[in-house]
């Protein structure tokens, strides 16, 4: 079974930079595209934002494709939010399907949450008013809505936010946008023979998940990063479907975490491999004052981290010609510009304090299983379904059938009643290979992950974490939920999602 410890310690006898063999070859030539900046107290504090298609071309040379995106033909603008403010939104939907737009990582009520029961139908425009009241972070906002959100993000509705109270700008940390301070939204795709984009509904991509072998970074190929001679910050988001990326530098140099998906951390940490997962993001700080040049890259995610499937066989997939097509390869070069001039930056020795998680402040203990199998876990063939080729339970057409403590998501089941403002212990349970296990409208602590306290960059809040062995996370519920919009819980393994791996939460 792959794992994220299993990945992680195999590096050192693989050697961490086994995708570097031809890396700097394989650059599409592309400069990284830096998505637009929209901030919201500049712009009298309302955003709006337009779900459309769009014609894309994410390598020179390469037809434009079929997109979605927010206001652009891919992904969507970077939207800045400051603590202490009310930002109106509004997002109105020029597609011929239904949508959503979710604020992943935002700590807002659930009616305004954008999940599955804030369906904006075509035509229509929703109007949510966002109260901005937690620490700086970077989080980012995708399509959700139920049974639909592998394809639509697919397509491109995804876009990166980010979180500021001005903490970052007094530690010194680089905070220069689009000169010292990148986001890095990572992606896999699959390309047709004619280069549109590839989404594709096999059995196998449902359990698996959808993987693509052309690696991703802001909508480009392969793209190359002009940086300035100092320390540079790196927002790393991973909107890929399914694919967990394994990154480092293909030099080995060292890097240091200072933030996941809540904010920061008490303190850097030095790390030369980092495995991000569907959902997660990561800030890094990168120095780059020595002038070398250095290439960002992952290893494979392969396949095989599936255990004792039947009839799985080898994934195969199709991609245009003169595309890196590996499992592992580069994803992003960055060239040292000694001309670029970036504002003053250091990188602390503290961060901002966090104290330790308290088990004890929890009510209540709650098992929650992430089914896959019949029989498996909860028991997910309990909950209905055909079996169809090689024993895989089917959903009435939705491919394999998945759940969450034996039962398949229902929009109209209320999984869990936690009560408002009180904590409680989850012990997670995933089944046959890990899962990105993600809760809206609330942070947590990882307590233990296989009955190992948790690696020290994944110790401060999170509401996404890689899980592959049983784990226990302490939740503190802020945000009030109603049954009429409940909040999701679910693995953020997009096509796991729409089979029904996936419950809700109302606070009480």
């Amino acid at each position: 079974m792959l794992t994220r410890r299993g990945v992680l310690a195999g590096t050192g006898a693989l050697g961490l930079f086994g995708f570097a063999t031809g890396a700097r070859a394989a650059r599409s030539g592309a400069a990284l595209p830096i998505p637009e900046l929209w901030d919201a107290r500049a712009r009298g504090g309302a955003l709006s934002l337009v779900a459309a298609p769009g014609l894309h071309r994410f390598a020179p040379g390469f037809p434009a494709a079929a997109t979605y995106g927010y206001s652009a033909a891919f992904l969507g603008p970077v939207l800045r939010l400051q603590r202490g403010d009310a930002v109106q939104m509004s997002v109105e939907n020029r597609l011929d399907s239904a949508t959503t737009a979710h604020w992943h990582g935002l700590l807002v009520p659930s009616d305004v949450d954008g999940g599955p029961h804030q369906t904006i139908h075509p035509g229509e425009t929703w109007c949510p008013l966002l109260n901005v009241d937690q620490p700086e972070a970077t989080t980012w906002y995708h399509a959700h809505p139920h049974g639909d959100t592998g394809r639509q993000v697919y397509m491109g509705l995804a876009g990166m936010m980010i979180i500021e109270d001005g903490s970052g700008a007094e530690l010194g940390l680089p905070h220069a946008y689009g000169l010292n301070d990148l986001p890095l939204i990572l992606q896999d795709r699959l390309f047709t023979a004619s280069g549109e984009l590839n989404f594709t509904k096999f059995a196998r991509e449902r359990i698996l998940g959808t993987r693509g072998d052309t690696l991703i970074v802001n909508g480009a190929v392969s793209p190359t990063a002009r940086v300035p001679r100092a320390l540079v910050r790196l927002r790393l988001l991973n909107s890929a479907n399914a694919r967990n990326f394994h990154l480092s530098f293909d030099d080995g140099r060292v890097f240091h975490v200072v933030a996941s998906d809540g904010g920061y951390l008490p303190a850097p940490v030095p790390i030369a491999a980092l495995t991000i997962a569907p959902g997660e993001r990561f800030e890094i700080v990168v120095d780059f004052s020595n002038g070398r040049d250095a290439v960002l890259g992952t290893l494979a995610d392969p396949p095989e981290g599936v255990a004792g499937m039947p009839g799985m066989g080898s994934m195969t997939s199709h991609g245009p010609t003169g595309l890196p097509k590996s499992g592992s390869g580069p994803m992003v070069s960055f060239q040292v510009d000694p001309d670029l001039a970036a504002p003053p930056s250091h990188l602390p020795e503290r961060l901002v304090p966090i104290a330790a998680p308290d088990p004890s402040r929890a009510i209540m203990r709650r098992k929650v299983t992430l089914d896959m199998w019949p029989g498996m876990g909860g028991g997910v063939g309990a909950a209905g379904g055909e079996v169809g080729a090689g024993g895989i339970m089917k959903a009435p057409g939705s491919g394999p059938a998945m759940g969450m403590n034996g039962q398949r998501y229902d929009m109209h089941r209320i999984d869990f009643a936690p009560q408002l403002g009180s904590s409680e212990i989850w012990e997670v349970h995933p089944f046959l290979m890990a899962h990105p296990f993600h809760v809206h409208g609330a942070m947590f602590r990882v307590l233990s992950m296989g009955g190992s306290p948790p690696p020290t960059h994944l110790a401060a809040a999170k509401d996404t974490v890689l899980l592959d062995h049983p784990s226990e996370i302490l939740l503190t519920f802020t945000q009030p939920a109603s049954e009429m919009h409940p909040f999701m819980i679910h693995c953020h393994i997009l096509d796991h999602e729409d089979a029904g791996l996936m419950g809700q939460y109302a606070t009480v």
